[in-house]
């Protein structure tokens, strides 16, 4: 699993020209056609969006790949709750046993779903805003219905939902990386567009994501004259350890040997951020986005972070959302909380969303 990983993301980065190349650049091709006629349909009517009796903001993107949607969802619901707003998250549910229909990973009070049914991320988003509603389900409609009625919400938030038209949405946020906006400018599967560069005329806002100690865009050809474009960066929170949520301040990892894992969709990014916290970062080992880790997992990152002699095992707080079921494992391993920030401001993003609020 790892080492296709490694072939899927050296084409992606335009590194290989292996036998795969030529078959994945038709397959593009073909994916791009599919893309282009389903936005048309949308475009000319023949296929209808479903308008809310709420107002509703998207999070999302147009390439495969970790932008910061989690932490930008997490941002948007404690800003809402601020300004008197009373939001509900839907989400996919990815990876999660009940992906397929609408179901509560949290109510407002509670926790209601544990990882291997809600998914990694909504169970993230639960947790890091424990009084708002939290629901999956793969029919956004459903959820959002779910979502009013029951709980009497009147903003709904969708987490990864710019590729989900059915739902008319009134805030439409694209995160783009800023180093590489749009990949290598191939549409999947030789390349990490999940749709051709022209569906941004249908965003409202526009944040360019990076992680901490990034300040140039260095992407070329983003072009979205029509909408504002705000600079938003992935920067660390503090630890988090063990079931009972023991919070350690970021310089407790100076001077510190490190053994750090991932699982998201660009574990580089998580490095980065690392590196600048941690005098020594002794190993660090890449698992594929959204993983499942099982007891031989586990054990292997016990054995290489004791044989590199690391004084802290530490990964996403996303990744620990799978890890608890291995309880002695679990009660030692930090993870790092991360955080968006818009700069140089955030007030302007926010008035920016208040204001299509309100329209």
């Amino acid at each position: 699993m790892a080492q296709a990983n490694k072939v899927v993301t050296k084409i992606w980065n335009d590194e290989s020209r292996s036998l795969l190349f030529f078959p994945l650049l038709t397959a593009s091709v073909m994916y791009r056609g599919i893309a282009s006629l389903r936005n048309r349909c949308y475009e000319t009517g023949i296929f209808r969006t479903q308008k809310m009796t709420c107002k509703v903001i998207s999070v999302g993107n147009i390439t495969v790949g970790g932008t910061g949607k989690t932490p930008t969802v997490i941002m948007l619901a404690h800003m809402l709750k601020k300004h008197g707003y009373r939001p509900a998250i839907l989400s996919r549910g990815y990876g999660g046993k009940g992906e397929g229909r609408p179901g509560l990973v949290s109510d407002g009070h509670d926790l209601l779903m544990g990882p291997d049914e809600s998914g990694d991320e909504p169970l993230l988003i639960a947790e890091s805003v424990p009084d708002v509603p939290v629901i999956i389900g793969k029919e956004r409609a459903l959820s959002g219905k779910l979502a009013v009625e029951r709980f009497d919400v009147d903003v709904l938030i969708l987490d990864d939902g710019f590729q989900h038209r059915r739902l008319f949405r009134d805030v439409d946020i694209v995160l783009l990386d800023s180093e590489k906006p749009f990949g290598n400018g191939f549409m999947l599967p030789r390349g990490r567009l999940r749709e051709p560069r022209n569906a941004l005329k249908r965003a409202h806002i526009a944040v360019l994501t990076s992680t901490e100690g990034d300040v140039i865009v260095t992407g070329s050809g983003i072009q979205i004259p029509h909408i504002p474009v705000f600079r938003g960066r992935r920067i660390p929170g503090n630890l988090v350890r063990g079931r009972e949520k023991d919070l350690f301040p970021l310089e407790y990892l100076r001077g510190k040997k490190v053994c750090a894992f991932s699982g998201i969709a660009e574990p580089d990014s998580f490095r980065k951020i690392l590196e600048p916290l941690c005098g020594d970062v002794a190993r660090f080992v890449p698992f594929p986005d959204h993983h499942a880790y099982d007891e031989g997992e586990v054990a292997y990152i016990k054995k290489i972070c004791d044989d590199c002699h690391a004084q802290v095992i530490l990964t996403t707080e996303k990744d620990g959302m799978k890890l608890a079921r291995f309880p002695d494992f679990f009660r030692d391993l930090y993870r790092l909380r991360i955080q968006m920030e818009i700069v140089p401001s955030g007030m302007g993003f926010e008035e920016c969303i208040l204001e299509r609020l309100e329209i």
